[in-house]
C-alpha cells in the first residue's frame, strides 16, 4: 500500500512517517485490496489536524481527526479510517447474499373457514 503524506505547517519528519508507517501496517494486512492512501496533516488553531482519503471497492472514503496532539491525532485517525473500511467491507458482503424472501403469513379467520366447523 502506497502512502501519500503531506504537511501543511507541520514539517513531516523521519520519526512521523515510520510512526504512520507503523500505525497504517495493521489496516494494510485487514484491507489488502487498498491501493493508496492520502494524508495530510496540519496544525491550525493550535489543533494537530490529520485527514486521510482512500478508495477502497469503488466507495470514496475520508476521515479526519483532531488532538492537541499530534500522535493521539494520528491514533483517533487510524481507527476511524478502520472503522470507515469495516462497514464498508460489511456493506459489501452483505449485498452478495441472497435476501430472505418474505410470505404473506396465514391469517387465522381465513383458516377457522377452511375447516367448516359447523
Amino acid at each position: 500500500m502506497k502512502i501519500n503524506l503531506s504537511g501543511h505547517h507541520v514539517d513531516v519528519t523521519e520519526s512521523i512517517k515510520e510512526h504512520i508507517h507503523e500505525k497504517f501496517s495493521k489496516i494494510a494486512t485487514h484491507f489488502p485490496t487498498l491501493i493508496s492512501l492520502d494524508i495530510i496533516l496540519s496544525y491550525e488553531h493550535h489543533k494537530h489536524n490529520i485527514e486521510i482519503r482512500t478508495t477502497y471497492e469503488g466507495g470514496r472514503m475520508s476521515v479526519s481527526a483532531h488532538d492537541s496532539v499530534m500522535y493521539p491525532a494520528i491514533a483517533t485517525g487510524v481507527k476511524k479510517l478502520d472503522a470507515a473500511l469495516k462497514h464498508r467491507k460489511g456493506l459489501l458482503k452483505a449485498n452478495l447474499h441472497s435476501k430472505p424472501v418474505t410470505t404473506a403469513p396465514e391469517i387465522a379467520h381465513e383458516k377457522v373457514q377452511e375447516m367448516n366447523l359447523n
